[in-house]
């Protein structure tokens, strides 16, 4: 039951956050402390409730479909 909770949870941990976007927490760590900077891959937003950090569902949605689908390598 506790596991279906947090499927359905709107706010995900910074673990959760990483599995769902199939990154590397020490990624979103970095992009996080890294902010907008010229050829880096965009950090996904994120909250701060406290001093704990946590990822929005729909945020994350938005964040992925910001990117290009490519067919092939080439489109890149």
């Amino acid at each position: 039951m506790a596991r279906e909770a947090l499927k359905n949870s709107r706010a995900l941990s910074e673990i959760e956050a990483a599995k769902y976007i199939g990154m590397s927490r020490s990624y979103l760590a970095q992009a996080r402390m890294d902010g907008r900077r010229d050829n880096r891959t965009p950090a996904p937003p994120f909250i701060k409730i406290g001093r704990s950090v946590r990822y929005l569902r729909e945020d994350l949605d938005t964040w992925l479909n910001s990117f290009s689908k490519l067919e092939h390598l080439g489109q890149a």
